[in-house]
């Protein structure tokens, strides 16, 4: 099952991260893929305003950037990382364990961080506007089938 939506702007972009951030529970793991500037950073920044938390920037420089809202969020940038072994000194565990939810930028580098069920989400530039994304849902685990469904019905009765 794959559910996708083509976003005109950074703005609707944001606007759906943040109505899946509403949906969002303590243990809920979201990896993010795209390229440089596709948008990863604005729809976590919308996920993160839909749970509460104020002021998501990229956590580049650092591993993990947390926040506090609705529940605890860990938003983890791999982009700088090799390895798991990379995670080794953060307490990468503690952060899957359930107190919170994990929001990863380029988790698609680390595929052995995560968890056997997560939320992947794709965005990729599309069409010739420099603002349009394709946003890509692809559910790993029924947790978040049912979440791709309740965000798509959203969508599809906005629309």
């Amino acid at each position: 099952m794959v559910w996708q939506i083509v976003s005109p702007s950074p703005g609707y972009t944001e606007m759906i991260g943040e109505e899946l951030g509403r949906r969002l529970a303590p243990g809920d793991v979201l990896s993010l893929v795209g390229d440089l500037g596709a948008g990863k950073t604005v729809f976590v920044r919308g996920a993160g305003r839909g749970l509460g938390c104020d002021g998501v920037s990229s956590p580049t420089f650092l591993i993990v950037q947390e926040y506090r809202g609705k529940y605890p969020v860990f938003h983890c940038d791999f982009y700088r990382l090799r390895s798991i072994g990379d995670l080794d000194g953060i307490g990468w565990d503690d952060y899957l364990q359930g107190q919170g939810i994990v929001l990863i930028e380029w988790g698609d580098l680390i595929p052995d961080a995560l968890p056997g069920e997560f939320l992947e989400v794709r965005i990729d530039p599309v069409g010739q506007s420099d603002d349009a994304r394709r946003l890509q849902f692809l559910p790993h685990g029924s947790r978040y089938e049912m979440l791709i469904k309740e965000l798509e019905q959203r969508f599809e009765f906005s629309a």
